[in-house]
């Protein structure tokens, strides 16, 4: 990392070759984010008792442009963290994962989840396995009984809400998938009649 680094070692004595390793991480996260433009990094034992090895905290703290990442590794959330090279590991490749988000976030290529959208049951006609759909919009969606999921047609009632994936078949729109939803979702807003 060209940029500044500041490594402290706090109620432990200095050492070299964690200092080393720490810098070679830090300038690894280079590789994944261009606008680092600091890393102060600490590294101390998680309390001063010496039976059972010491345990060590991590922390990190990565300015970007417009935004601060902060990672910290306690032992107490990890066993590992006894280790201290494990602990320097365990809480850089936790930097570079938030570094990671960061730059999908800065190019918006985060993931958002796209809900189906929601319709009710406006007409069944059992005999003929098939049924209608009214949208929030008011458009009739066509659905047949082998669209239903789970083979629940049986189960549809007048009225009820279904969320619906839409297609368009040879006579109109209809829908390709239909699968009713839960009492505790409410998505279904229509037009409000004049």
């Amino acid at each position: 990392m060209e940029l500044p680094l500041q490594v402290s070692f706090r109620h432990m004595e200095h050492s070299d070759v964690i200092e080393e390793m720490i810098r070679e991480r830090a300038a690894n996260l280079d590789k994944y984010a261009t606008d680092i433009m600091s890393c102060r990094v600490v590294v101390e034992p998680a309390s001063k008792h010496h039976k059972n090895g010491n345990p060590y905290d991590v922390r990190i703290d990565l300015t970007l442009k417009g935004e601060e990442i902060v990672v910290t590794r306690e032992a107490r959330q990890r066993a590992e963290s006894k280790e201290i090279r494990v602990a320097i590991r365990d809480a850089f490749d936790a930097a570079r994962r938030r570094i990671e988000d960061y730059v999908r976030r800065r190019r918006g290529e985060v993931k958002v989840r796209i809900e189906p959208p929601h319709a009710r049951i406006r007409t069944l006609v059992p005999h003929a396995d098939h049924g209608f759909l009214e949208t929030a919009d008011g458009r009739e969606i066509y659905f047949h009984r082998n669209s239903v999921l789970n083979g629940g047609f049986d189960d549809l009632e007048v009225g009820m809400e279904v969320a619906f994936a839409e297609e368009m078949g040879e006579n109109g729109p209809q829908a390709s998938t239909v699968k009713p939803v839960g009492r505790h979702q409410h998505k279904y807003n229509p037009k409000p009649t004049e």
